[in-house]
């Protein structure tokens, strides 16, 4: 369901702002960074901090691997916009490229060990959380990837299995690649909060 505050925003400040935006950055503000102006405690709070430390934070994995993170949990949702954001954010810091492989199939991908054993948990984690096991942890610190590390991926899951499904609900409108790529560029220099 589409919300016009999320078009527009709630308030006079809010539509001038997004329009300011707008008109600076040379494209419409994508439905993303709208909707942190519509429920500004929840969005510009909390899920921000949890984003943005998740996201941006201290962490083994690097941002284009957690975006890719948050790329694949979209596409196990089916969420297309935010597959188009989450890729073209991971693209500012590894080849397009490898980053469209991983998506198409990451088990065959050209991808480290240890990220594809953490995918193949994630995908677990989002399709059939019932069936995660602690042995499906083993293999991927097995395969050198450290418990800060499985946490930090786990969290990504947790981030976007929320954001798809208001993405989804809320009928995010659909940038093109230019404008997923330009709006990649402003979230690599302001962060999620």
């Amino acid at each position: 369901m589409r919300l016009l505050e999320i078009d527009r925003g709630d308030g006079l400040g809010n539509r001038l702002l997004i329009g300011f935006i707008s008109l600076v950055s040379g494209m419409r503000l994508p439905d993303a960074a709208r909707v942190a102006f519509y429920h500004t405690g929840f969005f510009n709070g909390s899920l921000g901090a949890w984003s943005q430390k998740t996201m941006r934070g201290s962490s083994e994995w690097t941002v284009s691997e957690r975006e890719l993170m948050a790329a694949m949990v979209a596409k196990w949702n089916s969420c297309t916009f935010c597959v188009g954001a989450h890729r073209a954010i991971a693209a500012k810091g590894m080849p397009r490229e490898l980053v469209d492989e991983a998506l198409g199939d990451y088990r065959s991908a050209a991808l480290p060990e240890g990220l594809k054993a953490t995918l193949r948990f994630l995908e677990k984690l989002t399709l059939t959380p019932t069936e995660v096991k602690p042995d499906d942890a083993g293999e991927v610190l097995r395969a050198g990837v450290g418990p800060g590390a499985l946490e930090d991926a786990i969290a990504v899951t947790s981030i976007f299995g929320i954001v798809t499904r208001y993405a989804d609900a809320l009928a995010f409108a659909m940038p093109s690649d230019a404008e997923f790529d330009k709006a990649g560029d402003m979230l690599l220099k302001r962060g999620y909060a």
